[in-house]
């Protein structure tokens, strides 16, 4: 591709939230690179993606050092990305990465110890040709490792200068007070919470995690917003071929199909708002200023641009937002329910 000039307008295509009580703002849409970021995906289609999200003002880029495949493909290639485009606007940026799950043989390659934490930390740096990153998150509660020895870890990523803020994920309304309780000990605050969340999954809401960040004043964004591409277009007329329902990536095509119905049902409800379903979905997950941004996935760089457009209609009146309920609670409600690791 020809060399990169971002949107002189990108800014004005986007909405800023504030991250909890600290001074960071997220864009409203962030990209993750879960998927297609891997050896699976031409190069050229990633950098069609990621030069799409920037001109449409999302500064907000998600990693984790197992994103693939093979794991650590996806920091890799979205180093390259930086070294090619985005270089210079590298303070432009939010760049986040993850620890927790498995990366390399032995009893010291997963998880929340201090050993496996700063290493997988180190890593990533050196795969994204980073001095630092803006945020570092736990990946996943370690049932076997003390919480202090994983808060504090993160607390010492963060004062050696490899890291700006600290994160967690998957985390339970219960795990996150005792986290945010031993990093306020630390002087490293918890800045932002990393928990799926969407129209069909309402685990941070009976769990009580959205109020609990909303009470320590904790930042939160949420992954899996479109339940994996369900809440899209894509699934109206059935399962399509190279979905990924139809490739063995985390998506049960069984739940799809049970899903079928009230997606359609939710289609004609964001026809009749004027958005696509995917940008109804994503709305809702930000509705209310509960959810600091939506974290999306894309194959496509067209998907980024449908994606970026929620932030032009995030307003909801009582009865559509009773609608969504009875459409969800009555058919789907948490078909995809991911609680927390603990």
């Amino acid at each position: 591709m020809s060399r990169y000039t971002p949107r002189a307008d990108r800014y004005e295509r986007m909405v800023y939230n504030r991250c909890g009580r600290s001074g960071l703002k997220l864009p409203a849409i962030s990209l993750g690179l879960w998927h297609n970021f891997g050896h699976d995906t031409p190069h050229a289609t990633k950098q069609a993606i990621c030069r799409a999200a920037f001109d449409h003002g999302i500064t907000h880029f998600d990693l984790a050092n197992n994103y693939g495949p093979p794991p650590g493909s996806a920091e890799e290639a979205f180093g390259e990305l930086l070294r090619t485009d985005f270089r210079s606007h590298r303070d432009e940026l939010i760049i986040s990465s993850k620890a927790g799950y498995l990366m390399w043989d032995g009893p010291y390659g997963e998880w929340g110890s201090r050993k496996y934490l700063i290493a997988s930390c180190d890593q990533s740096l050196k795969r994204m040709g980073l001095d630092y990153v803006d945020i570092f998150y736990s990946h996943r509660f370690d049932p076997d490792t003390p919480l202090e020895e994983t808060m504090g870890a993160l607390d010492h990523i963060v004062r050696s200068g490899r890291a700006q803020y600290i994160g967690v994920s998957s985390y339970n309304s219960q795990r996150t007070r005792e986290a945010v309780a031993i990093l306020n000990e630390l002087g490293t605050p918890l800045v932002i919470h990393q928990p799926s969340y969407n129209i069909l999954n309402r685990w941070v809401e009976t769990d009580g995690l959205k109020d609990t960040l909303q009470e320590l004043g904790v930042g939160s964004i949420a992954f899996v917003p479109l339940a994996q591409g369900i809440l899209t277009g894509k699934y109206l007329k059935g399962i399509p071929q190279g979905s990924r329902a139809t490739q063995g990536k985390s998506l049960d095509p069984a739940l799809v199909e049970r899903a079928l119905a009230p997606v359609r049902e939710l289609d004609g409800m964001a026809r009749a708002r004027g958005q696509t379903l995917a940008q109804m979905a994503l709305a809702w997950v930000l509705r209310g200023g509960g959810i600091t941004s939506a974290l999306i996935g894309a194959s496509r760089p067209e998907q980024v641009e449908d994606c970026a457009g929620a932030v032009r209609n995030l307003d909801f009146t009582p009865e559509e937002l009773a609608r969504i309920d009875a459409i969800a609670e009555e058919k789907a409600l948490n078909l995809w329910a991911q609680s927390s690791e603990a």
